[in-house]
C-alpha cells in the first residue's frame, strides 16, 4: 500500500498531520532532566492542593537544554495563562507594567535571558515578587508621590545562561533554582524518535542513535539536525531516515562522528596551531578566529569542556591530549611551546 504523501496542514489528503510544534506539552512528555521534572511535578501538585501560585523558579544552563520548554509546560500543568518576554526588551521599569498589570491569578510570567535585565528593572520587581505589589512614582521633585498598586498573585520564571550575572538579591527571591544538564545519547535518541514521529517521517533506531551522538548533548541541536536529515532523506532517498542517509546528511554539514562541527574544529585548530595548545585567553582565540568571544564562551566551549577536549586554567584555555589525537596533531613538549615575549 502506497504511503500517504505529506502535504502539511491537515488537508483531506493528509490524515496524519505533521506536528511542527516539537516542544512537549506536559511534564510526563519531557524526556531527560528527570530529577528536575520530578521536583517540578512535586511543586505543581503542591500548588494545586494548596490553591496558591507556584513559587518563583529560575532555570539556568547552556542554551538549548529545555529552559523555555519547562516554562511553557508548567502553565499547561496548572491550567493558567502564560506571558513571555526577555531581559533585553525590558530597558526601564515602565516596560514591565503591561506584563504585571495584565497578570491573572496564578498566571506565569516568563523572562528569558533574565540576566540581561537592567538593575533598575530588577529593583522595580522586587516587591512584585515578594508582596505582589508595585510602587509607581508620579511626578517629579517636591510634587512627586508614590502609588502602591496591588497585583494578582503570579509566578515569575526566569531563564539564564549566566546565573552568575544575576545579582544576589534577585537570585535569592526565586523559591526554586534548577540547573539543566546536557543530555545523554540515549535520551537524545528517544527525543529524535518521538519528534520524527511528530514530523511524520520514518526513522530507524540505529539512525536515531547516530543522529543523537552528533548533537552535542543538546535537544535544540538535535531538532535542527533532524529537520536537515529529514529534508535530505526526502530529497535524496525514499523519505525514510536510515543509518546511511543520516551519516551522509550530517557529513554534508561537516558534523563529524563525535558531534564537532566546522566551528568546533576551527577552535581546536586555532588553539593548537596558533597558540601551541595553550594556554590562551578566550579573547585572543576569538580575535584570531574573528568571532565574538561571547559566541565561543556560550556556544562552542561548553561542549568542548564537557567532552574534555579543552580545559580552563588560570592562565587560559589549553587543549588536552584528546584534542591533539582527534586532529591528528603531535602535542608539543613544554620546552617547545612559544613563551610570551619571546619575539618581542
Amino acid at each position: 500500500m502506497a504511503r500517504t504523501p505529506v502535504i502539511g496542514n491537515g488537508t483531506p489528503e493528509d490524515p496524519k498531520r505533521v506536528d511542527a510544534a516539537l516542544r512537549p506539552k506536559l511534564l510526563t512528555e519531557v524526556i531527560g532532566q528527570t530529577e528536575v521534572a520530578q521536583r517540578l511535578g512535586i511543586a505543581v501538585r503542591a500548588a494545586k492542593k494548596l490553591k496558591e501560585p507556584l513559587g518563583h523558579i529560575l532555570f539556568d544552563g547552556p542554551p538549548g537544554l529545555g529552559k523555555t520548554t519547562f516554562a511553557t509546560v508548567l502553565p499547561n500543568e496548572l491550567g493558567v495563562s502564560l506571558q513571555m518576554t526577555s531581559g533585553p526588551a525590558l530597558s526601564k521599569p515602565a516596560d514591565m507594567l503591561p506584563f504585571l498589570t495584565n497578570l491573572e491569578e496564578g498566571s506565569i510570567l516568563f523572562i528569558d535571558e533574565i540576566h540581561r535585565m537592567p538593575r533598575v528593572v530588577e529593583e522595580f520587581i522586587y516587591p512584585a515578587m515578594e508582596d505582589f505589589r508595585i510602587d509607581i512614582v508620579l511626578g517629579e521633585g517636591l510634587n512627586a508621590r508614590t502609588i502602591s498598586m496591588n497585583l494578582k498573585r503570579f509566578t515569575l520564571i526566569g531563564a539564564t545562561t549566566r546565573s552568575g550575572m544575576l545579582s544576589a538579591p534577585m537570585r535569592d527571591r526565586f523559591k526554586m533554582h534548577e540547573h539543566l544538564e546536557f543530555y545523554t545519547a540515549e535520551e537524545l535518541a528517544r527525543i529524535v524518535t518521538v519528534n520524527a514521529a511528530k514530523l511524520n517521517i520514518p526513522i530507524e533506531s540505529d539512525a536515531a542513535v547516530e543522529l543523537a551522538r552528533r548533537c552535542r548533548g543538546t535537544p535544540r541541536i538535535a531538532n535542527s539536525r533532524l529537520y536537515w536529515v529529514r529534508n535530505y532523506a526526502v530529497s535524496e532517498g525514499d523519505g525514510t531516515i536510515n543509518l546511511e542517509i543520516a551519516r551522509a546528511a550530517l557529513d554534508m554539514q561537516n558534523i563529524d562522528r563525535v558531534g564537532l562541527d566546522k566551528q568546533d574544529r576551527r577552535y581546536l585548530e586555532t588553539l593548537i596551531d596558533v597558540f601551541g595548545g595553550g594556554p590562551a585567553g578566550v579573547e585572543a582565540i576569538a580575535a584570531t578566529m574573528n568571532i565574538p568571544s561571547d559566541t565561543l564562551s556560550d556556544e562552542v566551549e561548553p561542549f568542548l569542556l564537557r567532552e574534555q577536549y579543552v580545559i580552563r586554567t588560570p592562565r587560559g584555555r589549553m587543549a588536552t591530549p584528546k584534542a591533539f589525537e582527534l586532529l591528528g596533531k603531535i602535542a608539543m613538549r613544554p620546552t617547545e611551546q612559544v613563551q610570551p615575549g619571546l619575539f618581542e
